[in-house]
């Protein structure tokens, strides 16, 4: 049963599918500053991955493999010409001493005994294969530029976190001093509010370079210079996944390119083992010969014939060697179906595993929002009686630090929700450019590889042949100036405004 037909296949793809195979996105220059939504960053990371680029090659290498196996049929045409001149005491009685020969032939196999058959059978499923590859690539790419972006997300949100610590903790710090100069409380907590202060500072440095760091990542994937600017202009939300396991299983063992990869495959398997059996079978060829001989004394005598049969060969002992390629043959059979079975097991387990992650980070998501809720107002009861002189100021500080820890908490949640979509749309198969179970369906009703991607495209774009294309120049950092900017410094804050 199509998933589509249970969820709203608008909700499902129409964010993911919006905009993605518009290749025409245009380079940033290095140092630049690039604004960028999800959708954004996917459309980048299509036109610019290198691995779609290397798959959409190997997708027309597999074609040209398939036009080669076709035209092993077809009718060859061979030219050959000798001119020989020949002398010397030997041949001083002959009448002429130069000679020429002509010849030319066309021959086309007649029968192959299946052979050849099977060779083209082979070739379509590896063409089949490739195209589904192409697809496998595609959603590989969408979800990693889709967990990049997070984790910048993520990133920025942490230095949010180590941002407020850090205002807190210099807060703090300046109400503790005030009650040391007024000898209310003692020196000690002056030196430990000093301390925790210049931790949190720590962790806010790196919580910017962790940033820095994701934002590099993001930006060699989706083709930018690794010093670009990134401003993402999303937030890490929650929207509910309206969906069930029993319905994303199946919507995965029915379009997951994986399985059907597998499944070509066994197919490709079989048809070398019908090339194989060939061998116990005779070969027929037809062949039509031209030739002109001739010999050169005083004048030309030439000699102008022609022939036109069949020859037919059958190894009626070839030493087992057939035989043993069958069986070589059924063995690859064996393993490819095993192969094929542990595709849908792997399958399974992924989607299961990007399942239970999901609902994992959809309940901490609850929790972790009421322990921020929580914290923060224990954090003000702490202050109100450290003020008031009742408690302690490691009392303060252990409730600042667990108010740190529940809204990273709370963002990490959030990040984790939003990657185990991505990764479960991945295990499902939410198709990117074809729809795997219609292609599917279109080669079994015997349509071609390029038929079946035409009904199988979700978009006009998709349904067009891909080519492999020029190798684009290698993004370079050309700005290398001490005082060029950081990704990090379109979010932190001016360290000495908490001085």
């Amino acid at each position: 049963m199509k998933i589509f037909k249970r969820v709203n296949k608008k909700n499902l793809t129409s964010l993911i599918l919006a905009g993605l195979f518009a290749f025409s996105v245009n380079h940033a220059n290095a140092a630049d500053i690039v604004d960028l939504n999800l959708d954004e960053t996917v459309e980048r990371a299509f036109a610019n991955n290198r691995t779609i680029k290397q798959s959409s090659a190997s997708r027309e290498s597999a074609y040209w493999n398939l036009s080669i196996a076709r035209r092993q049929s077809n009718p060859t045409v061979s030219w050959s010409a000798t001119g020989t001149k020949f002398g010397g005491k030997y041949y001083r009685d002959y009448n002429y001493h130069r000679n020429f020969n002509n010849s030319a032939e066309v021959s086309m196999p007649v029968y192959s005994g299946g052979k050849l058959e099977a060779q083209r059978e082979s070739a379509r499923y590896g063409l089949n294969t490739a195209d589904l590859e192409l697809e496998q690539t595609l959603q590989t790419v969408r979800a990693t530029a889709t967990n990049y972006y997070y984790y910048v997300l993520q990133c920025r949100n942490q230095i949010e976190v180590e941002e407020e610590a850090v205002n807190v903790l210099q807060e703090h710090l300046d109400n503790v001093n005030a009650q040391f100069r007024v000898g209310t409380v003692a020196k000690s907590d002056v030196l430990a509010s000093q301390v925790q202060l210049a931790e949190a500072q720590q962790d806010l440095v790196n919580a910017q370079n962790n940033f820095d760091n994701a934002v590099a990542d993001l930006c060699n994937y989706i083709g930018l210079p690794a010093d670009t600017v990134l401003r993402p202009r999303d937030q890490l939300t929650y929207t509910k996944y309206n969906i069930n396991l029993e319905d994303c299983t199946r919507y995965a063992l029915e379009n997951s390119p994986e399985c059907a990869i597998a499944d070509y495959a066994v197919r490709e398997a079989e048809a070398e083992k019908k090339s194989a059996k060939s061998g116990y079978r005779p070969t027929v060829n037809a062949s039509v010969t031209k030739n002109i001989q001739g010999e050169k004394v005083f004048h030309n005598d030439i000699t102008d014939y022609w022939t036109a049969g069949l020859s037919a060969s059958w190894n009626i002992f070839d030493g087992g060697v057939t035989s043993s390629q069958v069986k070589q043959a059924d063995a690859a059979i064996t393993r490819a179906q095993e192969n094929a079975a542990a595709a849908r097991e792997s399958v399974q387990v992924n989607v299961q595993k990007a399942f239970l992650d999901l609902y994992s980070a959809e309940k901490n998501i609850a929790v972790t929002k009421i322990a921020v809720d929580r914290a923060e107002e224990d954090y003000k009861i702490a202050q109100v009686r450290y003020a008031a002189g009742v408690d302690t100021n490691l009392a303060v500080m252990d409730a600042q630090e667990k108010l740190t820890d529940a809204r990273s908490n709370y963002y990490t949640a959030l990040y984790r929700y939003n990657v185990a979509k991505a990764t479960l749309d991945q295990s499902m198969g939410i198709p990117v450019g074809i729809d795997v179970s219609r292609y599917v369906a279109a080669v079994d009703s015997g349509k071609t590889a390029a038929d079946a991607r035409e009904e199988a495209a979700i978009t006009d774009v998709a349904a067009e042949i891909p080519k492999a294309g020029e190798v684009a120049p290698v993004v370079t950092i050309s700005n290398l100036d001490v005082g060029s900017p950081v990704p990090s410094e379109s979010v932190e804050n001016d360290m000495t405004k908490n001085k």
